[in-house]
């Protein structure tokens, strides 16, 4: 008799322990991933003390944020391609504006693709990957129908506040026309406004309170759902009551509004996406008021993003979904408001165009508050996404797991960051911990850009000629080189 029970006893705690094997198995934690267009790290988190981001903070404080994260590429399409596939550019071949990932690799799995095969419901809301078009309810969205279990949503409102939509609608030709050849051709409008209404009546509001509606709805299964936030791009148009959270007399404008020293200013980019706008002048020099209204318009849209991601923040929390919820919010790259006289602009491979905000919360780390400043890539995403939730990722991806760095602040990075851009990416850039080169290759010849950052921390002299930086300079364009070997 005591054999038997003891016997039945093990069979008992056996099935036990297997049952809490496969309940761990088939625990799926959601993600919501949240990109912000055109946001650099300009948070309170990240210690600017200016701008009003309490929610975002919020959350930071029981997260991971990492003070060193870098795009892969200084423009809204490319840069999604890479951080959504877990390829680099030279493999996504996404390098401008028009490409997409699957113009090259017509059979990859990206992100979402990868959830949705492992039976989540994988949802996307508003620009997650990237369209060129007139419609401004479309503009800056490219469906991926194969990355989706339902259909992308896309807002019924539009980017332009009232008074700019209007002027979209009489004045479309008159923008075109303005727009100069070779920008895509997009027609635009006011470059800022401060209507006075409710969030919900722009575009970026009303998809908030679609991925409230998408979270009660998936609250009972694992989802993956991307929300992708317009603002703060141009236009820079947000409820009033944002504008009305800053006193212009302390806006205060960056100081080095000049060309790097060493770089000609004909290989810098221009303006051509903010003054095709019919509000800011053809040409000439900005006057101060105008720039202090746009670092006024861009702060507005990062603190009315702020309130559309304190929603869904509030939402997990109130439908118990914190516990089992990966939380991403990230930048798809810089942005520079005057520095180096590029206003309005990322379009470069300076710091300020490819530093951007990266930000994990998880359940297992929830609760850390915790910060570094490893060198990290958003093509790192996929892999980190795939490994914090067991899932097989593809075993070519470009990118690196972060789950080591989540876990040990002491584990190793890759030690340097790339960035490109330009057709064909002729434009390439490394970051190490103490530097960054640039590197353009031009009809004829190619140049370069060195920034010793120990000592130029805004990039401001270029010393990739000076005898005594040629051996950095040599070794550096040895790393960059290992990144195309492939």
């Amino acid at each position: 008799m005591k054999k038997i029970i003891l016997l039945s006893t093990f069979f008992v705690v056996l099935f036990s322990c297997k049952r809490n094997v496969i309940e761990k198995e088939d625990k799926k934690f959601n993600v919501l991933f949240i990109t912000i267009d055109d946001l650099r790290p300009q948070l309170g988190i990240y210690g600017d003390s200016l701008v009003k981001t309490p929610n975002i903070d919020k959350l930071a404080n029981n997260a991971i944020v990492f003070d060193r994260a870098y795009c892969q590429a200084p423009l809204c399409g490319p840069s999604r391609s890479s951080f959504l596939s877990g390829y680099y550019p030279q493999t996504t071949g996404a390098y401008v504006i028009n490409d997409h990932i699957r113009d090259a690799k017509p059979d990859v799995v990206t992100l979402p693709q990868l959830f949705k095969n492992n039976g989540y419901t994988s949802a996307g809301l508003y620009k997650v990957f990237h369209l060129v078009g007139f419609d401004p309810t479309l503009f800056g969205n490219r469906n991926d129908p194969e990355s989706w279990s339902i259909p992308l949503w896309l807002p019924k409102k539009s980017v332009w506040g009232p008074l700019g939509d209007s002027i979209y609608q009489v004045n479309k030709q008159l923008c075109l026309r303005k727009g100069p050849i070779g920008y895509n051709n997009i027609p635009r409008s006011l470059a800022y406004e401060a209507p006075v209404i409710a969030d919900s009546l722009l575009a970026d509001g009303e998809t908030a309170q679609q991925a409230l509606h998408y979270l009660d709805d998936f609250k009972e299964k694992p989802f993956f759902m991307a929300v992708g936030f317009y603002n703060p791009h141009l236009p820079f148009v947000a409820p009033k009551k944002y504008w009305d959270l800053y006193n212009r007399e302390e806006l205060v404008l960056p100081e080095n509004q000049y060309a790097p020293k060493g770089v000609p200013v004909n290989l810098l980019p221009t303006s051509a996406e903010l003054r095709s706008n019919v509000n800011i002048p053809n040409e000439g020099p900005f006057d101060e008021e105008l720039k202090k209204d746009l670092l006024h318009g861009y702060l507005a849209s990062i603190s009315y993003i702020d309130a559309q991601i304190g929603l869904l923040i509030d939402r997990l929390d109130k439908l118990n979904l914190t516990g089992n919820t990966i939380v991403v919010i990230l930048g798809d790259h810089g942005y520079q408001i005057g520095e180096h006289n590029l206003w309005c602009k990322k379009h470069s491979n300076f710091e300020m165009a490819t530093r951007v905000p990266l930000i994990i919360s998880t359940p297992e780390h929830f609760g850390n508050g915790r910060r570094t400043s490893k060198i990290v890539e958003l093509v790192d995403l996929y892999p980190t996404l795939a490994d914090l939730c067991s899932l097989e990722a593809p075993d070519d991806l470009d990118g690196h797991s972060l789950v080591p760095i989540l876990n040990n602040f002491n584990a190793k990075d890759t030690g340097s960051s790339l960035s490109v851009y330009g057709k064909n990416g002729n434009q390439q850039s490394i970051r190490t911990d103490n530097y960054r080169i640039n590197r353009r290759k031009l009809a004829d010849s190619t140049f370069y850009e060195l920034y010793d950052r120990q000592i130029d921390p805004h990039e401001n002299n270029n010393v990739a000629y000076a005898k005594e930086y040629l051996s950095v300079r040599d070794s550096l364009t040895k790393i960059l080189e290992d990144y195309f070997k492939n």
